[in-house]
This record gives C-alpha cells, sequence and structure tokens, in this order.
C-alpha cells in the first residue's frame, strides 16, 4: 500500500554494500556489491580492502537499487543503516552514506542493530507473526541465541559465542582443507560426499550447562587431523573430514537451540544469518521441530547474507 513507510536501508558491516528499499512488507529492490574476490587472496576479510570496496561500490548501488524499486530518492520517507556491530571502518562508510543522504534529503535517520536486523529480515517474506520466538542468529562474525519478544526492540541474548563464530568456523577449517574462501558453501557441499562413521571430532560446550558456543577447538581438532594425513590427504580424507566437521557443529546449534526452546517453554525458532543457509543445519532442524513439535521459520536464501533488506525493513 501507498501509505506504507517507504525506507532504504544501507549495509556495510562487512564486506558486502547492500542497499534495500522495502516498503512496509514489500521488498522493491536488493542490491549487493560483494566484495569477497578482492579477499579470496588473503584467506578471510581484511577491514581496510573492505571500506575502501564500501566507497567505491556505495554511490552505483543506491542508483541501482533506486532505479530497480522504481522510486525517487525524494519518494523515499527514511533512510536506515547499520550503526553496529561490525568492522568499525566498513561501517563509518555506510554511516557517512546515510546521513550525507538523510540531510539531503531532509528524511529521519535510523541506526539499526545488526542482529535485530537479521532476525527482522523473516517477517519480511513470512506475514505471519513470529513473535515471541526465539532466533538463532549463525554468520560469519556472530553465533547467538536470542530470546525474541519483539523484533521492533525487545531481544534479549540467551546465549553467544565465547571464541569464534559459526561462519568463521566453516571458512577457517575449509581453508585447512584447501578450498578457499569463503569455504562455508564448498565445505558442507563436501561433506556430503564424506563417511559420517569415518571420524569423530569434538562437541564444544554441547554438555555445558549454559546457552553458550565455542568453535576454536573444532578448527584446532580439523588442523589437528590434516596434519596428521600430512601430505597424503586425498579427496576422500577431505571429504570424511568435512563431514566430521559438519556434523559436529550441526549437532552443538541444534542441542542449544533445542535447550533454549525447553528453558523458555517457547515453540517458534527463527533462524537467521549466512549460515542459516546451510544445507545440514536446516535438515537437523527440520527432523528436530517434527519431532519435538515446534515451528522452524527460515528467510529466503538470498536474505540470508548482509543485506540492505533487512535494515530497510
Amino acid at each position: 500500500m501507498k501509505s506504507e513507510p517507504l525506507v532504504l536501508g544501507i549495509e556495510t558491516s562487512c564486506d558486502e554494500t547492500a542497499v534495500g528499499i522495502v516498503r512496509g512488507r514489500t521488498l522493491l529492490a536488493n542490491v549487493i556489491a560483494s566484495s569477497v574476490e578482492e579477499h579470496a587472496r588473503f584467506g578471510g576479510v581484511v577491514p581496510e580492502v573492505a571500506s575502501r570496496a564500501h566507497l567505491e561500490a556505495m554511490q552505483q548501488i543506491i542508483t541501482q537499487a533506486l532505479q530497480e524499486s522504481k522510486v525517487h530518492a525524494t519518494d523515499l520517507d527514511a533512510i536506515a543503516v547499520t550503526a553496529g556491530p561490525g568492522l568499525i571502518g566498513a561501517l563509518l562508510v555506510g554511516i557517512s552514506a546515510a546521513n550525507a543522504m538523510a540531510l539531503a534529503l531532509d528524511k529521519p535517520l535510523y541506526g539499526v542493530n545488526h542482529l535485530s536486523a537479521h532476525v527482522a529480515v523473516d517477517f519480511l517474506t513470512h506475514s505471519e507473526e513470529r513473535s515471541p520466538s526465539i532466533a538463532l542468529l549463525v554468520s560469519g562474525g556472530h553465533s547467538s541465541i536470542l530470546k525474541v519478544d519483539d523484533v521492533t526492540g525487545e531481544i534479549s541474548s540467551l546465549g553467544k559465542t565465547i571464541d569464534d563464530a559459526a561462519g568463521e568456523a566453516f571458512d577457517k577449517s575449509a581453508k585447512l582443507l584447501g578450498l578457499g574462501y569463503p569455504g562455508g558453501p564448498a565445505i558442507s557441499r563436501l561433506a556430503e560426499f564424506g563417511d559420517p562413521n569415518a571420524y569423530q571430532l569434538p562437541r564444544p560446550m554441547l554438555h555445558s550447562k549454559n546457552l553458550d558456543f565455542s568453535f576454536s577447538g573444532l578448527k584446532t581438532a580439523v588442523l589437528t587431523l590434516v596434519k596428521k594425513h600430512q601430505t597424503n590427504l586425498c579427496e576422500q580424507d577431505k571429504a570424511d573430514i568435512a563431514r566430521a566437521f559438519v556434523d559436529a557443529i550441526v549437532e552443538v546449534l541444534v542441542a542449544k537451540c533445542l535447550a533454549a526452546l525447553k528453558q523458555t517453554g517457547m515453540k517458534r525458532l527463527v533462524i537467521a544469518g549466512g549460515v542459516g543457509a546451510n544445507a545440514q543445519l536446516r535438515a537437523s532442524l527440520n527432523a528436530a521441530a517434527a519431532k519435538k513439535r515446534f515451528e522452524v521459520f527460515y528467510p529466503e536464501l538470498a536474505l540470508c547474507t548482509d543485506n540492505g533488506a533487512m535494515i530497510a525493513f
């Protein structure tokens, strides 16, 4: 409806320059310029490279988003931008661009929490009410279990990683197996060909009495297996190690979600973040949902990773 607010959102917390435009619950444009190829040669995100890439891409993708949405900048009701958490230099590029637009257009400016936006984006594609619910946010920079009473602000942390994020563990383990960067999707695909009984990797904090995560030890366990094979690591060995890694991390994530649901008595689980696109995680959560009788919801695959639409919404 035309009476619903028309908002442009800018996201620059890490390595993707993203601009989205929404009108109420309607997605009009979602443009992303990724600098992943520039970071691949370093094996991970380099903050200075990310900031420069944001500067180079910003004007172009704002223009593209406005063209795709068929709206004029003056039609916008507000500008929204990721205010954190994220890489400080990268965030400053987005915040500066948003400030400039808001000032030039005389529109209100809203700073948006990156974690809340990842959770909120599920509401963009599913009209049913999701609050209250438990949210599992798993990405390259974040791993958290959140209690969502109201997605507009009443979100509290029940547990988080005490060291590495799940997505980082995926990428670093993939690098150890020679799969390049970003390695999350690659290690998941390779795991499909692995023998589930070939290796057993630790399940960090699986039986802890809290909802926190720890994935640094899991990366170390992968490194130990790789070193054990030295130069004799064949493709099947890589697939078997990948399977052991994915099985371990998925088991921990699912177990913590079930514990959070039991602890709060809630029956809805919302998945957010790039790792939420992982096929093995989705299959395991769906199986658990059928057995334990709770609902689990996922954003569209294109909205799992960092994007401007989630900030605008």
